[in-house]
């Protein structure tokens, strides 16, 4: 089977160069000036100890690219870009068929509303709950700093259980140099990772200048997941199970450059002009809405990363006590 990765960024780049290195056939959806570099020079995937050149079919849409009907589609963009890429989708024909109607999707990508989305117009969407260190601040490079191993992936059906195709990735993943298996309830691990992820707007508004006030702000925002989750009544994997299963790699320098921060620091370090936090702390925001449970740090975060942004502020500009004091 061929891997079509649709978006080829931190994450994307990393699944997709890593598994067209262990030999299996990759295409990748990659816009602008990142598309453009790697049409002309490849992408060039930058790891612990080495850097890999690689050399693989890219187009700046999915229309353009053309799917086959042996393909396995990873979505690996940003959440708020998900709807955009499932109405590409939608317009690509594999034969007589819509692409979404027949191909299967793995959605590669933090948050757990892409899921519910591509249900609504997909029948075999896969989730994958991904521990992957990966920078992407340079057109026609990435970073996976993970090393012994790139990172820690788990894959299942989204509507619960796994089956042969989950299997099957893990194997490919974990050959290319993940540590990747199939789940039964991927779902329940997404939302162990968002617990962790509802800090990423603490890290882009705050950076790393006043630990402690950003320690804290974060232990309160994930209060308020533990309860949102709690009174939705909704499966999360406990932080000692995902302890042992997200285990095994660090972290590293690359070049002599230690990584400067997540996906949603990269995303305003490069002025993109838009977050997934609405995805993120604001999934949170929505379940407190439904369930009756306060959300105001969440919900803080979540206007605050949409001012930042307007504003085209620069990561790390918000002092946490500041926002520490605003919550009272």
């Amino acid at each position: 089977m061929r891997y079509v990765v649709v978006g080829a960024g931190g994450v994307g780049g990393v699944i997709g160069g890593l598994l067209a290195h262990a030999g299996h056939e990759v295409a990748l959806v990659a816009r602008g000036r990142h598309g453009e570099a790697i049409a002309a020079e490849g992408l060039l995937v930058r790891r612990p100890g080495a850097d890999l050149r690689l050399r693989t079919p890219v187009a700046p849409t999915v229309e353009a690219l053309g799917l086959a009907a042996d393909d396995v589609v990873v979505v690996a963009v940003k959440s708020q870009q998900t709807a955009g890429v499932l109405e590409q989708l939608g317009a690509v024909r594999v034969g007589r068929e819509r692409a979404t109607d027949v191909l299967p999707l793995v959605l590669a990508q933090n948050g757990v509303a892409n899921e519910d989305a591509a249900l609504r117009v997909a029948p075999d969407v896969h989730g994958v709950c991904v521990n992957l260190p990966a920078t992407h601040l340079e057109p026609g490079v990435v970073i996976g700093e993970g090393d012994p191993i790139a990172g820690v992936l788990a894959i299942g059906r989204a509507a619960g259980g796994a089956d042969d195709l989950d299997r099957a990735v893990a194997a490919d993943l974990t050959g290319a140099g993940f540590r990747a298996r199939a789940v039964e309830d991927v779902m329940a691990w997404k939302r162990a990772k968002l617990l962790r992820n509802v800090g990423n707007a603490v890290e882009a508004l705050c950076g790393h200048a006043d630990e402690g006030a950003a320690a804290r702000l974060d232990a309160l925002a994930r209060a308020e997941v533990e309860a949102a989750f709690a009174a939705a009544g909704l499966r999360v994997v406990d932080d000692a199970a995902y302890a042992r299963e997200v285990t095994g790699y660090a972290a590293t320098a690359v070049g002599g450059r230690a990584r400067q921060g997540g996906s949603t620091w990269q995303s305003v370090a490069r002025a993109q002009g838009s977050v997934e936090t609405d995805w993120l702390n604001g999934e949170i925001a929505r379940l407190g809405r439904l369930h009756g449970v306060p959300t105001p740090v969440n919900a803080l975060l979540q206007r605050e990363m949409r001012r930042l942004v307007a504003d085209g502020g620069a990561p790390g500009s918000v002092p946490a006590a500041d926002l520490l004091a605003r919550l009272g």
